[in-house]
């Protein structure tokens, strides 16, 4: 049972670290950091592995398989390369599906019927009389009928139309594909169950689209212009006018979506999103169109050898950062050397975007979450570039220079309710779109390593953005003291919420001198310290859901946090010694999962785009080695 804060600790901590603990302490965070250094690439830089999702196998699927079918004049041999490609697919979902019958979005998530139904929309296109693919997509129909009452469009549009209530960027998608792949009944009536989409609009200025109160979010552009075209090509509006301007600026909408594909084809290095655009446009007929050939380039690029796609292609840049954090102060003792440290910074700093970005319209400064042409700027990324790059070298006169012009960059996006969003300014109707108080602590933790080394022209609009930054996140804190993040969360939980990543993430930020720019800002922090402690399991871990089992990523996170709280030795003395406790606690299971090698079974808690589940294998590691390399420098006093 979870204790209070009020509640008597139940031992000295200090007299659990003792010699034992500390040689144990030692040992994990020398293999932590050690087996981290070596799982960077050649170049020097971490990459990782995303989870194989069956959400993008079976959209990627679908797009291959339409494209095949509408291209009457494709090479023998790419027909031959992408038939294998689809029948891989097919058999590694017909694989990995889960024991009720339906599919998760990785092979660790439960069901859910989104990804069911894009699986069983998929089948559709599978080979005839093979029993495997059969059984599967039987499986299917009855997962679904048992999820929704039935697989018939009746039970099935509004079940997908609830699940993401006003925000269509996915829904829209989901039913598009399923109309395609003849699951919502004849083309006639399928194409009236599926809302249209204004793609007209994306024929307006960029900087209006805030403004419009679109139906999807600030990154779902190119499923604006494609899946709306796709509608309009089925089933025209009856407005006569409407329908007019539709074909008038079909194809400068068409020009629009050009312009924002990565040479390499993959919007946003998505698989499902580059799926649903090339999809729509080949069952258009435009299979010769140069956004349906990237988009088929990129998807036959990125299928794995098992058949699966990933829900991305990787998150070096973010995994980068986060790893450069997480070695913290040992970087400069020699854990890696001048030349490694030097080729680390060169690289982030050729990752940094110096033009406007035509995706989003971003300006100069920002960094996204891959060094692939797919990337977009986003403030989660910027902000820990800003911190990896202070662990660096923060005196180079080149990095000083792009820190500048990234805290710039955050100052430039923040709300005016003065948190910060994950693309664009201004564009807080739906959910991923909003301020989010994970994103806000980590520019606030940007901006504050940074604070000093700005001259007086950088250093107010800094303090002011900070400021405003930290009353936001006082107004955000939930009645239990917790914080609600936006990019990650729990499956066990109500609404899939993870308020332990995000209350890890804001205490962290809460932890220096920077709160006492709000002088509330200080009982927030108590708040929230007091809800991780309560949170804490029984056997010393954490986990992001009530009733979860503790895992290596969250307890990892709450360790850090803790660390970071006593370390400011700001706290209260009866909270300082809840909080050694708790942190104790925590470290030695962390140990004791790192003595059983859980570092290497990460857990599903990262969202991608629209909510979808995925999990990172670097993550149980970078994390953990950077609650151990906070907790010894805590306790050995360095």
């Amino acid at each position: 049972m979870a204790r209070t804060p009020s509640q008597p600790v139940p031992s000295d901590p200090a007299k659990r670290i003792d010699r034992r603990f500390s040689a144990r302490l030692e040992a994990g965070r020398r293999r932590a950091i050690n087996t981290l250094l070596a799982a960077r690439n050649p170049a020097g830089h971490w990459v990782g592995e995303l989870s194989s999702s069956a959400l993008s196998t079976a959209t990627a699927i679908c797009a291959l398989s339409l494209y095949s079918r509408h291209h009457s004049q494709l090479e023998p041999a790419d027909r031959h390369e992408i038939s294998g490609l689809i029948e891989l697919g097919f058999k590694w979902l017909a694989s990995n599906v889960n024991s009720d019958g339906g599919w998760g979005d990785t092979i660790r998530s439960f069901s859910n019927i989104s990804t069911t139904t894009l699986v069983w929309a998929a089948f559709a296109f599978a080979p005839p009389n093979r029993p495997l693919f059969i059984s599967a997509a039987r499986g299917a129909e009855k997962w679904l009928s048992t999820a929704t009452g039935g697989v018939t469009p009746d039970r099935l549009v509004p079940a997908i139309e609830a699940r993401y209530g006003d925000d269509r960027t996915f829904s829209i998608p989901i039913l598009t594909m399923c109309a395609l792949a003849g699951r919502l009944g004849d083309e006639e009536s399928a194409w009236r169950r599926v809302r249209q989409l204004p793609f007209e609009l994306a024929a307006l200025p960029h900087r209006w689209f805030g403004a419009l109160r679109l139906p999807v979010v600030s990154y779902a552009l190119p499923a604006l212009i494609a899946i709306g075209q796709v509608r309009h090509h089925f089933r025209p509006t009856r407005n006569p006018l409407t329908r007019i301007v539709r074909a008038l600026v079909a194809d400068r909408t068409l020009e629009v979506l050009k312009s924002v594909q990565p040479l390499n084809g993959g919007f946003l290095e998505a698989t499902p999103l580059t799926s649903f655009v090339t999809m729509s446009l080949a069952a258009m007929g435009l299979t010769g169109h140069l956004v349906v050939e990237r988009g088929v380039s990129f998807l036959r690029g990125s299928a794995q050898p098992d058949g699966s796609w990933q829900i991305d292609t990787n998150l070096a840049t973010w995994l980068t950062t986060l790893s450069i954090n997480a070695l913290g102060e040992s970087i400069k003792t020699g854990c890696i050397d001048d030349t490694g440290r030097r080729e680390l910074r060169s690289w982030l700093l050729q990752q940094q975007y110096r033009v406007k970005h035509p995706y989003t319209n971003a300006a100069p400064g920002g960094w996204a979450w891959t060094d692939l042409p797919g990337g977009v700027p986003d403030a989660d990324d910027t902000a820990g570039a800003l911190l990896a790059l202070h662990q660096l070298d923060p005196r180079a006169e080149e990095t000083t220079t792009a820190a500048h012009a990234g805290a710039k960059w955050l100052l430039g996006v923040q709300n005016s309710d003065g948190g910060i969003p994950t693309f664009c300014r201004g564009w807080g109707r739906l959910p991923f779109d909003r301020s989010s108080p994970d994103l806000t602590a980590h520019a606030i933790r940007a901006w504050s390593v940074w604070r000093s080394d700005s001259g007086s022209e950088s250093q107010k609009p800094i303090e002011q953005g900070t400021r405003r930054a930290l009353n936001f996140l006082v107004r955000n804190q939930r009645p239990d003291g917790s914080w609600v993040p936006l990019w990650f969360g729990h499956q066990e939980s109500p609404d899939d919420e993870n308020p332990l990543y995000g209350t890890a993430r804001v205490l962290h930020a809460l932890a220096g001198g920077q709160a006492a720019f709000v002088p509330s800002a200080a009982s927030a922090r108590d708040r929230g310290l007091h809800w991780l402690i309560s949170a804490q399991k029984g056997d010393g871990g954490w986990s992001g859901a009530a009733k979860g089992s503790s895992t290596v990523e969250e307890t990892s996170l709450a360790v850090e946090a803790l660390a970071e709280l006593l370390a400011a030795k700001q706290l209260e003395s009866s909270d300082h010694l809840n909080a050694l406790n708790a942190l104790v606690r925590g470290a030695e299971w962390l140990l004791d999962a790192l003595e059983s090698s859980r570092e290497s079974e990460p857990s599903p808690i990262g969202f991608y785009f629209a909510k979808l589940w995925y999990f990172e294998r670097l993550y149980p590691l970078i994390f953990a080695t950077a609650a151990l390399v906070k907790v010894d420098r805590l306790l050995s006093g360095k």
